[in-house]
């Protein structure tokens, strides 16, 4: 049966698919509770936000309170104290005037700040909770609508994508991954509308400007989803769109470096920080950065021990050969998911300071992991069902490795920031992964291992697809089942 939105005939019975914007709904919901019950584990000990997650709660505080974000005044007052019980690790410079900026970005204490002020912390996590929310059925309604998914495809497995980590951790975890997540996934959905419209292309540009906005870092994807845009609006003779689409980001970008020198006075909120007044704000990406060495996160960004994202959800590893299959089989849209991929992974591996911070694995490649999961969906909409049931396989177990995380939490002292050290020599998969902070002959022999699964993998993925081509075969999302 192929799955439409109008009700297919089978003899006297009318077999009608699930709403869409009902299973919109219902994977929304999940995304929400898996977020929110993630709420009740403490981010450290003595904490509930941690790390960087108290100074967006500050800032957001006083924008409530001050309508500005001088926090100078909330950490005189131990504010924090509220969600943190011992002193905070001091990030901000004071400032000739006396104020204290926080060296983040502006946007996600905007987002807070109404619930911060009226609701405190609890509330500002329950609106990152809600966010996750609107995500999934986003993405769920892009890989329906926009990718041609089959929805008995699309609505389990972006459940299982955003009910666990990193997606579900990062929906309650103060910082703006979640927010840049679904910044980016709205630009993709407005790229990939049928046809260009004003619309469409107000969307695209507020996606594009708030990513920086969320945090610097962001920048390059936001470049990536420029350009794929103006090429796209170039090649289809919408030159004078290509031509306004570029102004206004020109103007937004113009916007942004003015804002930035005057509240912070550098080019980036990092100018405002404690840690950088010796080093200058680019410090930020290392004072001495050793590019050939951190290319080992291309592939350990998935499976390191303690950093990588399939570590805690196995079937982030499809990545791979969904990602291979993208790139010769060119389906409709996909420079809008490649792009962006491959400029957000390119960011984590070469760019950000460290793996190892303070924070849930994952935190660097979560602005675009709705895309990676896209791209997922997309492959397995055209692979054998053997392989479909092996990656639901793999996601359940990934829920499950998150279910056990957040009871663990609250059974234990166990907490976000200090869980992957904590759990990580009980699980049986700590024999096969590698362990980047400490490469040892025993470690280096694993990656190696997974270099080979990995060429292992992405060979029979091109197999595979070259036999599906020879043999005429459809692709499963096309199939007629009679």
């Amino acid at each position: 049966m192929t799955v439409t939105d109008e009700p297919v005939r089978t003899g006297q019975r009318a077999e009608r698919p699930p709403p869409l914007l009902l299973a919109m709904l219902v994977v929304g919901l999940l995304t929400v509770l898996a977020a929110g019950v993630g709420i009740g584990v403490g981010a450290t000990h003595g904490g509930q936000a941690a790390v960087d997650e108290p100074q967006y709660l500050l800032s957001a505080l006083s924008l409530w309170e001050d309508h500005d974000l001088d926090i100078s005044d909330e950490l005189a007052d131990r504010r924090f104290l509220a969600f943190h019980d011992a002193d905070l690790p001091v990030q901000t410079a004071v400032r000739p005037d006396g104020s204290q900026l926080s060296p983040h970005d502006p946007l996600l204490p905007v987002l807070l700040a109404v619930p911060m002020g009226l609701g405190g912390w609890v509330a500002a996590k329950l609106t990152l909770a809600a966010l996750a929310g609107v995500l999934a059925a986003l993405l769920l309604w892009v890989a329906v609508r926009r990718f041609a998914v089959p929805p008995r495809l699309a609505v389990p497995g972006v459940a299982l994508a955003t009910c666990t980590a990193p997606l579900a951790v990062y929906g309650q975890q103060v910082y703006p991954e979640l927010p840049g997540a679904l910044a980016a996934l709205a630009a993709v959905a407005a790229l990939t509308a049928p046809r260009p419209t004003p619309r469409t292309l107000t969307v695209l540009a507020l996606a594009i400007v708030a990513l920086p906005w969320l945090s610097v870092k962001y920048a390059p994807v936001a470049a990536a989803l420029y350009l794929v845009a103006a090429i796209g609006l170039w090649r289809a003779h919408r030159r004078r769109a290509a031509a306004v689409l570029t102004a206004g980001l020109a103007a937004g970008g113009i916007v942004y470096l003015a804002a930035h020198k005057a509240i912070y006075g550098g080019i980036t909120a990092y100018a405002s920080g404690d840690h950088f007044k010796g080093s200058g704000e680019f410090g930020v990406v290392g004072f001495h950065p050793n590019y050939p060495g951190r290319s080992i996160r291309l592939l350990g960004l998935l499976v390191d021990r303690d950093f990588g994202i399939a570590a805690w959800q196995p079937a982030w590893f499809l990545v791979i050969p969904a990602f291979v299959a993208l790139l010769v089989a060119h389906p409709r849209h996909w420079p809008a998911l490649a792009v962006p991929l491959l400029s957000g992974w390119a960011t984590a591996t070469w760019v950000a300071l460290t793996m190892q911070g303070y924070w849930w694995p994952g935190r660097q490649l979560v602005v675009v992991l709705p895309l990676a999961v896209l791209v997922i969906l997309v492959w397995l909409a055209r692979v054998r069902r053997a392989v479909v049931v092996l990656a639901a396989a793999l996601a359940v177990a990934g829920v499950g490795y998150y279910a056990a995380l957040v009871v663990t939490g609250y059974v234990s002292d166990t907490t976000w920031v200090l869980a992957p050290d904590d759990l990580a020599l009980h699980w049986p998969a700590v024999l096969l992964l590698p362990d980047d902070r400490d490469l040892t002959a025993a470690d280096m022999v694993r990656y190696a291992a997974w270099v080979v699964v990995t060429v292992v993998t992405v060979v029979t993925a091109l197999l595979a697809l070259r036999t599906a081509g020879r043999s005429g075969r459809a692709p499963a999302a096309s199939r007629t089942s009679r």
